[in-house]
């Protein structure tokens, strides 16, 4: 039986070169929820390919708007894919401390009864 922290190393392995692979795979052509947004604002059809110039961040302008600290997945243009790797990478790490946090509290919550 594999031991426990065997089994994450493990998993943080495979999100990282998935996480890699999925930067140089990556569609250019905005994803199902951005290509909505579009077809809301009436600059696309359902079939039809995505405007060039299409702002699927419009819808909602005014209402509720935070910036992103990676937005798209990226550290910026200038950074290129550079900074798309950094960025899925410090990403993975994000997800995995926090999923560690909630699981050390809940964890000693157990504990404590």
């Amino acid at each position: 039986m594999m031991a426990t922290k065997q089994f994450i190393i493990i998993g943080l392995v495979l999100a990282i070169i998935v996480g890699v692979v999925a930067v140089f795979m990556a569609s250019g052509d905005p994803d199902g929820l951005e290509s909505s947004a579009l077809m809301v604002q009436g600059e696309k059809t359902l079939t039809g390919a995505s405007p060039e110039d299409g702002d699927a961040e419009a819808i909602g302008a005014g209402e509720f708007e935070y910036d992103s600290p990676l937005p798209d997945y990226s550290m910026g243009e200038e950074a290129g894919t550079g900074g798309a790797l950094v960025a899925v990478v410090l990403g993975i790490f994000i997800t995995f401390g926090l999923a560690w946090g909630i699981s050390a509290a809940t964890r000693s919550m157990r504990e404590a009864k």
